[in-house]
């Protein structure tokens, strides 16, 4: 059972309440298995993992951060059926406290194999991925920065591909000062050929899609939004390889 679509001209905004209620309706009354067990000493006690066990009760915020957490559940996808309700609504509250980054809850979602449920509870969770990733680009001031809620989405996917296509398509003022935000924050790692962030899949192809990306269309995107010189020089600078990248002028002597 899903929200009733909604239709195409809906907003951003509206797109994302409704794909959060839908997140609701469908995994309303979800437990973790009757079975389901996890160290007392470094998960939690028997009472925090009887409320996994028990439909729709709201978990207070550090049961709820140490349950998605936790990769080593009998059933992972059983657990984040059971909290993705809460879980969804704290990450666009901007109340989820990753420790290295949003990459991590992306991590939880691969680990759940949400991609291979039933379509019927697959669908509601792309759904709200895509959509939080479309108002996150529209917001003038998200409570979450669009390059934490890429690598999330990226992670959670497996791929950049559509997520990067999404905002390539939305050249707006908005989506353009987000990118400049999302590039200077990911310029030192991508000049080291590495990824913005720790992944889970495969990194290498994944931080060139990320690179590509940056030189072919967000060179010219935030030239014409006025970005300063030093961040375009860092773009241009991902597409020249070898010595050629170290010895120019403008390499910013960044040591890996």
């Amino acid at each position: 059972m899903h929200a009733s679509p909604l239709s195409p001209s809906a907003s951003p905004s509206a797109r994302l309440d409704a794909a959060l209620d839908g997140l609701a309706v469908t995994f309303r009354g979800m437990t973790a298995r009757p079975d389901e067990t996890n160290c007392e000493c470094h998960w939690g006690s028997d009472e925090d993992l009887a409320l996994l066990k028990t439909p729709d009760v709201t978990l207070y915020p550090d049961l709820l951060d140490r349950t998605w957490r936790a990769i080593d559940w009998t059933d992972c996808g059983a657990v984040l059926r059971r909290v993705l309700p809460q879980l969804s609504r704290a990450l666009v509250a901007g109340r989820v406290d990753a420790w290295s980054g949003l990459h991590e809850v992306g991590r939880s979602f691969t680990i759940a194999g949400w991609t291979r449920w039933p379509a019927d509870h697959a669908a509601p969770v792309r759904e709200f991925l895509e959509a939080w990733w479309l108002h996150t680009l529209t917001d003038p001031r998200p409570a979450v920065p669009a390059h934490e809620v890429l690598a999330l989405v990226a992670e959670a996917s497996g791929t950049l591909t559509p997520w990067l296509a999404t905002w390539e398509a939305l050249d707006s003022p908005r989506a353009t000062e987000h990118l400049a935000e999302a590039a200077d924050q990911w310029e030192y790692d991508p000049l080291g050929d590495e990824l913005p962030w720790s992944g889970w899949h495969d990194e290498e192809a994944m931080c060139a899609e990320l690179t590509a990306w940056l030189v072919r269309h967000a060179a010219g995107r935030l030239r014409a939004h006025g970005a300063p010189e030093e961040l375009l020089h860092r773009i241009r600078l991902l597409g020249v390889t070898g010595a050629a990248r170290w010895e120019d002028p403008h390499w910013p002597g960044h040591r890996y």
